[in-house]
């Protein structure tokens, strides 16, 4: 009993300690690769202009385009109650107005939350031959993120977004790596076999 004690003492605080250093290692590896699709995690929208957060992937997802990691960009994201735009035709709107041609940007566009997005992709990916992604969003959202795609099927890279108002080592960033991590574990038990 009491080596039981002892387990769930040191083990459960170990192994949450561990998980969040991996949620921050991911955030701070560059994963670039050429990938089928690139995927901007949608964020909050203003009546069609992007926030900060979400105008950061946004810059980050058309960098790699031009610099040829893919031929389409994936933009994700629903709509709140009242909003006239969804997260993603923001997002294509920005992406167009920079010179991404449309036929080149995709919508998931019903989502709300990380999960929704890649059960969207599914919908956009039977008909265009996408098996591989390179996620797009803020560095503390790319564990959760790889490990669902990865759940999906997806051969799955990430690379964060570099100009997030969301700054490295700041306690904003701390207080999403410990939410990333209450969804790490909620999600853990459709991950594991």
């Amino acid at each position: 009993m009491f080596s039981i004690l002892l387990f769930i003492i040191f083990a459960i605080p170990l192994l949450l300690l561990s998980l969040v250093g991996a949620i921050y290692w991911q955030a701070r590896t560059d994963e670039a690769t050429r990938v089928d699709a690139i995927v901007v995690l949608g964020a909050a929208q203003w009546n069609g202009r992007p926030t900060d957060v979400l105008r950061a992937r946004l810059d980050h997802a058309l960098d790699l385009y031009e610099g040829g990691f893919a031929p389409y960009v994936i933009v994700t994201g629903g709509k709140q109650a009242g909003d006239a735009y969804t997260e993603a035709e923001t997002s294509r709107n920005y992406l167009v107005e920079r010179g991404v041609p449309e036929a080149a940007i995709l919508l998931e566009n019903t989502s709300h939350n990380t999960w929704g997005n890649i059960e969207g992709i599914h919908q956009i990916e039977a008909a265009r031959d996408i098996h591989s992604l390179l996620i797009v969003s803020d560095g503390f959202h790319l564990f959760r993120a790889e490990m669902m795609a990865r759940h999906a099927g997806f051969e799955v890279h990430s690379s964060a977004a570099p100009g997030s108002p969301i700054g490295k080592w700041s306690t904003n960033e701390f207080s999403y790596v410990l939410r990333e991590t209450a969804g790490v574990i909620a999600f853990l038990p459709e991950y594991l076999p």
